[in-house]
């Protein structure tokens, strides 16, 4: 795919990018999304039913089992090269924010270093009673234990009926605020609160670029849209952005 020069005009100027990702790009490392993860023994459950607290209390160690499948998945797969050109991108630029929906951890994996994780990381625990972030866990029959209260650890996940972290949904809005480009990749641009970033970019007067296999309900509103898979697209983009002359 050719991409137009005129947007890459434009990023060799821009010192300040703000960048939104999505399922799509995880799903180009053989990564399944969410809610195409579940098969063999999970397919008899929703995913909605076991990503909550209330499904946590009620049967910890399933949830537990639950996430520690979806962890050894994202282990057998790897960041790919979308994920290596945002490292580059990150490179080349005075002010840079990776915002991301995603819980697998491939873009601090990748090298990128200014990450927001609006959902969380599954390769993370936390103490359930709020002790905080846990280091290091042994896996055993039962669900692990806080070294400090004896709670049980969960994923450091956001889960359905939660609140997004405030400051992290804080520093996300403010790099939309002050970009001068927002990228929005391979995102349905429908889950909130993250698919209204794009929009307060755009009212600031930053220039919207979509690279996602579909369009969407975001694709009418950006000043490019970029149809494809965003490992073949970044590349190319970043290619031509730190090229001199």
């Amino acid at each position: 795919m050719k991409i137009l020069q005129e947007l890459i005009d434009f990023l060799k100027k821009t010192s300040r990018i703000a960048v939104l990702t999505g399922a799509g790009i995880s799903a180009e490392s053989g990564l399944k999304t969410f809610r195409d993860s579940q098969d063999g023994h999970w397919s008899k459950y929703r995913p909605e039913d076991l990503a909550t607290p209330q499904a946590f209390e009620r049967d910890p160690k399933l949830v537990w089992d639950w996430y520690a499948m979806r962890r050894g998945k994202a282990a057998e797969a790897s960041p790919n090269s979308g994920h290596f050109a945002l490292v580059e991108m990150e490179r080349h630029l005075e002010h840079f924010t990776l915002i991301t929906q995603n819980v697998d951890g491939y873009h601090i994996q990748a090298g990128s270093e200014n990450v927001l994780e609006l959902h969380g990381n599954i390769q993370r625990v936390k103490c359930y009673d709020g002790c905080g972030v846990v280091d290091s866990w042994e896996e055993t029959d039962d669900v692990p234990r806080c070294p400090k209260c004896n709670a049980y650890l969960r994923p450091d996940v956001v889960w359905f009926g939660e609140s997004l972290p405030r400051k992290t949904l804080d520093d996300a809005l403010h790099a939309a605020y002050h970009c001068q480009a927002f990228f929005s990749i391979g995102t349905s641009a429908l889950v909130q609160p993250a698919a209204s970033l794009a929009h307060t970019a755009r009212q600031q007067g930053a220039l919207i670029i979509e690279i996602n296999l579909d369009p969407t309900p975001l694709t009418s509103q950006v000043d490019f849209a970029l149809h494809g898979k965003s490992g073949e697209i970044l590349p190319q983009l970043v290619s031509g952005m730190v090229k001199h002359g």
